[in-house]
């Protein structure tokens, strides 16, 4: 699959095609944690997943990273980087491999870096055992990582460990990481929520400068709307394992289609009033399973929620919405 930019035909920087995860249960059917989700991220862009705790947000991250936790399992699906089908990152025979190609930030620095080696020793065995290069070149490179993500006086840094920096300091390291062996894929998994505001908004300008200058394409993995607001270029809205809403950023924030981006829009707007408008009364007891996921928190649920599940379908202004009664218009 491409991409279509003004004529010109991109490949993805990663595709995932009709990717399902299941958990398995005792005497039960199969948890689906993750049901047929598609989703492609082009070279330069910085996507944004928002969702609300539990919405498989952290565990799409895992399966593309190949570390499902917990005893899941990828039942359906093909993924793909720069059109390459790969299937599990942490395989040696991938021909995909995590920090060369897919690079992970997570949201505790402090629990990736090794406590008991430096700074400088962590950046160059993640290059020379990915790019092969000499102890003195691993070196002069990761002392120019450093450089990049803004780390003062970094040739002091280099002979730092990890307790000797500050939270911002350390998600800088891991930044500086990630991007070592200049990926073409990195995932941002809620990497700024334990940074308070100010080192916060630095972190992401720095991720955001660093993507768009080396034409990596980012996903940014985020419960805080305001992130996907000020720094992404497209939203992807999880709602239950399933997506609901993927659009342009501009457009989303203009007017969202489905229920639930305008729920997460009235979070963000602190506006009781508009929640109260966009949240259902309580179904009666013993209703009917809904096929919409959404259908029993929703204010515009009709009979054919309860009865035909919605596909993820293209609505009148190009995004895609998964509703069969998106607000349109």
């Amino acid at each position: 699959m491409t991409i279509h930019h003004s004529e010109t035909l991109i490949t993805p920087a990663l595709q995932l095609d009709h990717i399902s995860v299941e958990y398995p249960r005792y005497g039960e059917s199969p948890h689906v944690a993750i049901r047929d989700l598609s989703l492609t991220i082009a070279p330069g862009e910085i996507l944004a997943l928002v969702g609300e705790t539990g919405a498989g947000k952290t565990l799409l991250a895992r399966t593309i990273m190949g570390a499902i936790p917990g005893g899941g399992d990828r039942t359906t699906g093909e993924m793909a980087y720069n059109g390459r089908p790969f299937s599990d990152l942490g395989a040696s025979d991938s021909p995909i491999k995590p920090a060369r190609d897919i690079s992970m930030i997570v949201s505790n620095p402090r629990r990736e870096l090794n406590p008991v080696l430096t700074v400088g020793q962590q950046i160059t065995n993640v290059i020379r055992h990915h790019l092969r290069l000499s102890a003195k070149e691993a070196q002069h490179r990761a002392l120019e990582m450093l450089r990049a993500v803004s780390i003062p006086d970094p040739e002091r840094r280099m002979d730092a460990y990890p307790h000797e920096l500050s939270g911002g300091m350390a998600q800088r390291v891991v930044i500086a990481i990630a991007l070592a062996c200049d990926p073409g894929l990195v995932i941002s998994d809620d990497a700024t929520s334990a940074l308070d505001v100010t080192v916060q908004l630095q972190v992401l300008e720095l991720l955001q400068k660093m993507v768009s200058g080396k034409d990596v394409a980012a996903l940014v993995i985020t419960r805080d709307i305001a992130i996907a607001a000020h720094f992404c270029d497209r939203v992807a809205i999880l709602y239950e394992g399933e997506l609901v809403e993927v659009a342009p950023r501009e457009a989303f924030f203009d007017r969202p289609h489905h229920p639930y981006s305008i729920l997460l829009m009235a979070a963000f707007a602190h506006s009781p009033e508009l929640r109260a408008a966009w949240t259902a009364e309580p179904l009666s007891s013993d209703p009917p399973r809904p096929a919409c996921s959404f259908a029993h928190r929703c204010v515009r649920r009709q009979s054919r929620c309860f009865s035909e599940a919605p596909m993820l379908r293209t609505t009148a202004d190009n995004r895609l919405t998964r509703c069969h009664f998106p607000v349109e218009g």
